[in-house]
């Protein structure tokens, strides 16, 4: 397990990604903001879902996530067909508008970072990507009441842990 001092280094790196995300964001078309770019994005990568699948993927609520898809909607970038299981729902899909968008975004990505990384090696944005990768994983779903610590006491290291026999 890492030192105290370097989860507080880990944590002062991490508040700092807010500026990385506002570079990225300012590569983005005028008419497609970040959260409208992430629903494009998430519908390209995993298909047609309801929008409480995609909430889930966002890691925002419901309400939020429903902003977000009115605006890609006006724009006719992802149609909300009935879902078939359950007329109540809406599958949310793609049109080809719509991939042509995330096309779009993704090309803009690529540039934005080249032109910031110009002088990283393959190697170094591979490890980025993979250790970014593991840490999103090592969160999960940030969401779930079961994954949120009330305190940092509620954490403990195996050192700290004490076992009592059942």
């Amino acid at each position: 397990m890492a030192a105290q001092r370097q989860y507080e280094e880990l944590a002062r790196q991490l508040s700092a990604i807010g500026a990385v995300k506002r570079g990225l964001g300012r590569g983005l078309p005028h008419d497609c903001p970040a959260g409208s770019a992430a629903v494009l994005i998430l519908l390209d990568r995993h298909g047609a879902m309801r929008m409480s699948r995609l909430a889930e993927l966002l890691a925002v609520d419901t309400s939020v996530t429903s902003r977000h898809v009115a605006h890609v909607a006006e724009r006719e970038w992802i149609v909300r067909d009935p879902d078939p299981a359950d007329k109540r729902s809406r599958i949310l899909r793609l049109t080809p508008e719509g991939k042509a968008k995330v096309d779009e975004l993704s090309e803009l990505s690529i540039r934005t970072l080249t032109h910031y990384l110009h002088d990283w090696s393959d190697e170094e944005v591979v490890q980025l990507s993979t250790l970014l990768a593991r840490l999103r994983d090592s969160f999960g779903d940030c969401r779930a009441a079961s994954a949120r610590l009330s305190s940092p006491h509620d954490v403990q290291t195996t050192s700290e842990t004490t076992r009592t026999p059942a």
